[in-house]
This record gives C-alpha cells, sequence and structure tokens, in this order.
C-alpha cells in the first residue's frame, strides 16, 4: 500500500474530560460515526481540526491568552490562541461541555434554564448558523484557555490525504455540566476509567486509535484527578509521530523509541510502543525494549 505524502498536515486539538469516581479518574470517550472518512467507528476523546474562524486575529474574548502562548511554546502565538479555540469549540460541539467564564469569573453553570439554551447554541454552532465568539458574547462570556493543560501532541503519519496536527489538552469537567455526544459525528458517549477503556479494547469490544490508547494508558495510574493534572503540567510535551512499516507482512505502526523506530527518542516512552492491524484495527503490542 503506497503512502500519501502530505506536506502540511491540518492543525487540529484534542480534549480529554475527567471527573473523579470512586474507581479512580474517569474520561469522556465518543464514538465516531461509522461513516465518519477519519477514525469512523472508533472511541475518541472530543475534538476536531482548527477552522479559519479559530483565529479571528482577536482574542479579547479570551482569557488565560499567556498561559496558552506560553505552554504552546515555540507555537506562533496566534496559532497557540487558534488552537485552545478549537479545543473549547470542539468540546463544546462534540461533548456539550464548555470551559468559558461568566462575569463574576466562574466557569459558567450549565444547570437550569441554561441547560435548553446551550444545548440550541451547541446545534446553531455546529451547523454554522452562529459562530462560536457570537454565542460567547450574546451571553458576556470569556473563554478559559487556563482550564486546558496541554498533553500531548501528535502528528498522523502519511498514510493517506488526512494528517494532523494534534494537540491534545486536559481538563477537569466543570460542575454542573453533563457531557453529551452530539449525535451527528458521534454516536455514543461513555464515561470509562482508562483500566476499563484499554480493557474493552482487548476484548474488542470498542476500538481505539493508537494517540487514543497510548494516552489512556498514560492516565492509567493515577487515583485523582488532580494527580493527572499536576503531571500534565509538569511534563515536557513532544511530538509524536508514529513511523509505519511492512515487516514479514505486517502492518505496525510504531512510536519513538520502539526498537524498530531509534532514530526519534521519547522521554516518556509508553508502555506499548507498536501497533499491529489485525483485523482492520491496530492492536497494541509491547517490543522487546
Amino acid at each position: 500500500m503506497p503512502d500519501t505524502v502530505v506536506a502540511d498536515p491540518r492543525p487540529a486539538s484534542t480534549v480529554v474530560v475527567l471527573r473523579d469516581s470512586s474507581a479512580g479518574p474517569e474520561v469522556v470517550m465518543v464514538r465516531r460515526h461509522e461513516g465518519s472518512v477519519f477514525m469512523g467507528g472508533a472511541y475518541v476523546f472530543p475534538g476536531g481540526r482548527v477552522d479559519a474562524a479559530d483565529r479571528d486575529g482577536d482574542p479579547s474574548w479570551c482569557d488565560g491568552i499567556e498561559h496558552a502562548v506560553a505552554q504552546l511554546a515555540g507555537v506562533d502565538r496566534a496559532d497557540a490562541i487558534a488552537y485552545h479555540v478549537a479545543a473549547a469549540r470542539e468540546l463544546f460541539e462534540e461533548a456539550g461541555v464548555l470551559v468559558a467564564r461568566i462575569a463574576a469569573g466562574e466557569i459558567i453553570s450549565l444547570a437550569g434554564d441554561a441547560h435548553e439554551r446551550f444545548k440550541q447554541y451547541r446545534s446553531d454552532v455546529h451547523s454554522s448558523a452562529s459562530t462560536f465568539r457570537a454565542v460567547m458574547e450574546r451571553e458576556g462570556l470569556r473563554l478559559a484557555f487556563d482550564a486546558l493543560v496541554v498533553l500531548a501532541h501528535w502528528v498522523t503519519p502519511p498514510i493517506d490525504t488526512r494528517q494532523f496536527d494534534t494537540r491534545f489538552f486536559v481538563t477537569r469537567v466543570p460542575p454542573n455540566q453533563w457531557p453529551a455526544h452530539d449525535q451527528t459525528e458521534t454516536t455514543h458517549g461513555l464515561w470509562l476509567t482508562p483500566a476499563r477503556a484499554i480493557a474493552e479494547a482487548t476484548n474488542g469490544d470498542i476500538v481505539l486509535p493508537p494517540p487514543t490508547w497510548t494516552t489512556l494508558r498514560e492516565l492509567e495510574r493515577f487515583t485523582s484527578v488532580e494527580a493527572a493534572l499536576a503531571w500534565a503540567r509538569s511534563r515536557r510535551v513532544v511530538r509524536r509521530q508514529p513511523k509505519l512499516v511492512d515487516e514479514r507482512g505486517r502492518r505496525m505502526l510504531l512510536l519513538p523509541g520502539d526498537p524498530l523506530y531509534r532514530e526519534v527518542e521519547d522521554p516518556e516512552q509508553p508502555a506499548e510502543t507498536r501497533f499491529v492491524l489485525v483485523d482492520k484495527r491496530w492492536r497494541a503490542e509491547r517490543s522487546d525494549h
């Protein structure tokens, strides 16, 4: 199968939403529609590409701008802001979670009368009947960039024409907000502990793309949301771009640090550094380091 080189991958943002539970931190997973061109049928974190409207050049409706620029050091200032706007917008569109502050400084509650109003706003933004910024300004809200912590940086390998340069963020679900899938791009939504999600993928009950699997594996060890957020704030995020190889009839995606992908190092090498394509699904596999 020939590879298609994409010289300019599209910027995208993904958000890992966490909550505490008696079993440890749980994460919101949404199932991509089977008809989706990209990752159809897979369980993923809410997210999508950075749109033109996400980079309107005027961030006056946003809080935490310097936080956003600092945690994406090395990225152009306008691009860093656009990644954060896209993260907040996609999180609202795909999961109904809104990381925005009211005038008093608190993250908005979507309880009571606000629930139906923002449900309609969500539909309007998704259908392009309204812009995300217009909704925020109509409600007197400001996006809370400082509620988003950069978690990872993934670039899809050039295996087709859909290549993405994605920044993963992590946040705690705001009080009085209840994530729900959008019933358009996604068809199901679940709260799962990372360990449960990995177990279900191992059993073949759900499909997890390699970056999703790896992120869940990294979060699996934490016993509280605060511990996971503290780790995310302190880690050194590196660019991870899997390498596609064919070896003895097996098609594999290798992560940096795998024995067959030593030319790139990863300071926090994942437990599984390779994924093997079996029955059209990527199966995680530990290599002999």
